[in-house]
């Protein structure tokens, strides 16, 4: 049932040329990672503080971690599962916990795309255009030099514009409810506004959670997920 669900919504998704990515995760049966192993999965190239990645590459808060053209990087860190979709650049920023260990303090990426899930855990994201507090929360989001795209997939977050805090927005979601887009060029407490459902899938957030050994808080749909539930 897992596949299945996994096969409808990773070949809706777009992924160029049949997809590497999808084809190697038929190949066995998602379950949570063992400990030690950071990534999941790689499909074309990906490098971990400029070097190649590969299965074996462990990623750590204080991490910089960048996907090439026509490349997806799936990854788990402290709790946290990520997807990374090609030409990201993500920097994992951390915090010291004690001598010996750092924790996720947030995520900076100015360009490129992910789907994270988190639980009982607090961050920051920060982007070209926003910063977003994640209460423990599965999200996706796009960033560009021009705008945000962010989608509260389930969980509590708060959005905040950089160039302008008039534009603030708390989201809670039970599922996709309010997805955003963020700016910083547009009048004072104008630069939040609704955005579509898009790039993104149930199926996907399945498998990441998987990865950590959760599940997604909704009841998983029958069919493909195409659209949030709410019109807006």
């Amino acid at each position: 049932m897992l596949i299945e669900a996994l096969a409808a919504g990773l070949f809706s998704t777009g992924f160029p040329a049949g997809t590497v990515f999808a084809q190697g995760v038929f190949g066995g049966r998602p379950g949570k990672l063992p400990p030690g192993q950071s990534i999941y999965r790689i499909a074309g190239t990906a490098s971990v503080n400029g070097a190649p990645a590969t299965l074996q590459t462990p990623v750590r808060p204080g991490d910089t971690v960048e996907t090439g053209k026509d490349s997806e990087l799936i990854f788990v860190i402290d709790g946290h599962s990520m997807l990374l979709r090609s030409e990201s650049r993500l920097v994992i920023e951390s915090e010291k916990k004690d001598a010996a260990s750092r924790l996720i303090s947030g995520l900076r990426m100015l360009t490129g795309k992910i789907l994270s899930a988190s639980r009982g855990t607090r961050f920051r994201v920060t982007t070209a255009t926003a910063t977003i507090g994640i209460r423990g929360t599965g999200w996706y989001g796009e960033s560009d030099p021009e705008q945000t795209y962010f989608c509260t997939c389930y969980g509590a977050t708060d959005v905040t514009s950089i160039n302008d805090p008039d534009s603030k927005e708390t989201v809670v979601s039970k599922q996709h409810d309010r997805p955003l887009y963020i700016t910083g060029r547009s009048a004072r407490g104008r630069n939040i506004r609704n955005a579509p459902f898009i790039n993104h899938t149930d199926q996907e957030l399945m498998l990441i959670e998987t990865l950590v050994g959760r599940s997604p808080p909704f009841v998983f749909p029958k069919g493909d997920y195409t659209g949030p539930r709410r019109d807006y």
